[in-house]
């Protein structure tokens, strides 16, 4: 389960939850600072990558084109990088069925109230 974290999420976050989801990684230490969404999506099909984002753009690509690559759609607020890791990690076995089912393109997740 390999995640490519989008702009907008800390680069940390590659990093601390690395036990749970190896070799993730971050645009912009993937050489992706300020790219399009178009090269953005390239590089996560070509790669093998599902993509993090809390942004609607890559929902939107999701819901046209399809995927891969899978989108995971954060919608979890403006918060800090460990609540995004707090989510990610107790939500791993949502996230992994997802990932490794064939009939959904994005998996919104939602700030629990």
């Amino acid at each position: 389960m390999k995640l490519l974290f989008d702009e907008n999420l800390s680069p940390r976050l590659a990093a601390a939850i690395s036990d749970i989801y190896p070799n993730s990684n971050h645009v912009r230490i993937c050489g992706l600072r300020g790219a399009s969404d178009d090269r953005i999506s390239q590089y996560a099909l070509d790669n093998e990558f599902a993509i993090v984002s809390k942004d609607s753009d890559f929902q939107q690509r999701s819901v046209l084109l399809g995927s891969p690559p899978k989108v995971i759609w954060l919608q979890i607020g403006n918060c800090s990088t460990r609540r995004a890791e707090f989510v990610l990690i107790n939500l791993a076995s949502l996230i992994q069925d997802f990932l490794l089912r064939g009939e959904q393109d994005c998996l919104v997740l939602r700030h629990p109230r």
